[in-house]
């Protein structure tokens, strides 16, 4: 009856190294033309294993037993991590999507992850996960782009799996990720439209008898404006974290914050302002800015204003106005009014020290100071 090891190809099997007397060398094995170390040794989970290192670059027995003994030293100083052995890319990418559930992210981000996912799975599912290499990933790009996904949302399937990526590093099933150095498509940045104070006027005009909730939406429109909060970080922001008195308020006190960070904001005096307005004629019942409208005997924020900014926004002719767009306009007249770039980035909640804002914005402070140099005046017309 024939060994298991005769039926493997003579090229495939594992070879005792001998010395120059013939003995063979305890640990040191050769496939083909290449030698191993057969050692045991932790992984990265703590499990003992018995490991096939590849010893590259030995070329002879001697070569190979200096790197064997190499190993047997680090082996001893725990410094010999072996990586354990990888699962399958659709078992990965499972485990990572029943750990959304406690990352802290919202609900919104964990939902936009696990759709890129489900492509993923189908691409590389049976893939071992560190056996991923760019041209699997390219393959799987090029397939959206002719399903006709645009050049963002293709990048954006590439930071999904980026994220999955680094878990399993994490984990120690990966010591590089296959997504570096890969060319993302160029996607063009269309320049957003600056909504202007008479614009935000006009809008809100039209809110009356079209809402519901008209007083609260409009409280909520001019909120955005003149505090620069994203659209959900002003849903979440209650009474007790305004003080009228220090003329500051804290955004993300109870979470929801992109970066999942509070920051306490300067109130300006246009948003000072406001706030006494709404102060004034604050629902006694609830603790929130803007409470919920269908909120019955529970005390709960509201959950969105979108429907109302649908119907108002087509009464008032302005299609394609957005909360964003409110954002912007505070960035973009704070930096008009000469604030510094590291100030409104701690105002709106970025943690770049200004970098993006003086990138995205900073056409606005030139074109700004340009025009304030035409007013200086000397008493006399110049020539």
């Amino acid at each position: 009856m024939q060994s298991r090891d005769s039926l493997v190809p003579k090229a495939r099997r594992f070879v005792k190294v001998l010395d120059g007397r013939q003995h063979p060398i305890r640990g040191l094995w050769m496939r083909g033309s290449r030698y191993y170390a057969r050692l045991r040794s932790e992984d990265t989970k703590g499990e003992v294993r018995t490991r096939w290192v590849p010893l590259d670059g030995a070329a002879s027995a001697a070569e190979a037993r200096d790197k064997l003994r190499g190993l047997q030293v680090k082996r001893e100083q725990a410094e010999l991590v072996v990586t354990p052995s990888a699962p399958k890319f659709s078992d990965y990418a499972q485990t990572y999507i029943e750990r959304l559930g406690h990352s802290g992210k919202t609900t919104k981000t964990i939902g936009t992850e696990k759709g890129y996912l489900t492509f993923w799975r189908d691409e590389l599912g049976a893939i071992r996960i560190d056996k991923i290499r760019p041209h699997h990933l390219n393959t799987g790009l090029l397939k959206l782009r002719t399903q006709g996904l645009m050049p963002r949302t293709c990048n954006l399937s590439l930071t999904v799996l980026r994220n999955v990526f680094r878990a399993a590093k994490v984990d120690g099933f990966l010591t590089s990720l296959p997504v570096d150095g890969l060319q993302r498509f160029r996607v063009e940045h269309r320049p957003r439209q600056l909504v202007t104070v008479a614009q935000i006027d006009h809008l809100c005009s039209h809110a009356a008898g079209v809402t519901k909730n008209a007083v609260e939406f409009v409280d909520y429109l001019r909120f955005l404006q003149f505090s620069g909060c994203r659209e959900r970080e002003a849903l979440r922001v209650r009474w007790s974290d305004v003080n009228l008195e220090t003329c500051q308020m804290t955004i993300g006190a109870l979470g929801g914050t992109k970066n999942r960070e509070a920051r306490v904001v300067d109130l300006n005096p246009y948003a000072e302002k406001h706030l006494r307005e709404m102060q004034s004629r604050r629902a006694p019942d609830s603790l929130w800015l803007f409470p919920s409208p269908q909120r019955g005997e529970t005390d709960q924020p509201a959950r969105t204003f979108r429907e109302s900014l649908r119907l108002v926004r087509k009464a008032a002719g302005m299609p394609r106005l957005g909360f964003h767009d409110l954002r912007h306009h505070f960035i973009s007249y704070s930096v008009m009014s000469g604030i510094d770039f590291m100030t409104i980035a701690r105002w709106v909640g970025h943690k770049d020290g200004g970098v993006l804002i003086g990138k995205t914005y900073g056409h606005l402070a030139d074109e700004h100071r340009k025009r304030m140099a035409q007013k200086v005046s000397f008493g006399v017309p110049a020539t």
